[in-house]
């Protein structure tokens, strides 16, 4: 294979893992602005909040603990686990071939 199909293959691989790593970034924020009580009037807190409630959608009310800050942990950060770790997978084979 030529070295060109492989920069391609290698920068399509990190802008897999960039993506993930957004997508994590978002869901940690809005854990921490949950934890912090973060105004929820508040334009930046309403966009992370929206943000992290669609890439969480699956996961975040899979558990069903009694405190609300352990379900939005648990939930949430499920979520940003698991785009991190597939992410990176599906970028790390990628740069491989």
């Amino acid at each position: 294979m030529s070295p060109r199909y492989r920069s391609g293959s290698s920068s399509a691989g990190t802008v897999i893992a960039m993506i993930a790593d957004v997508m994590a970034v978002i869901l940690g924020l809005w854990i921490l602005m949950y934890l912090l009580e973060a105004n929820p009037g508040n334009e930046l807190v309403q966009f992370v909040r929206d943000a992290a409630n669609v890439l969480a959608g699956w996961s975040r009310d899979l558990f069903t603990f009694d405190a609300d800050w352990a379900r939005v942990v648990f939930g949430y950060g499920l979520a940003a686990v698991v785009y991190l770790l597939v992410g990176h997978a599906i970028a790390n084979r990628m740069q491989r071939h």
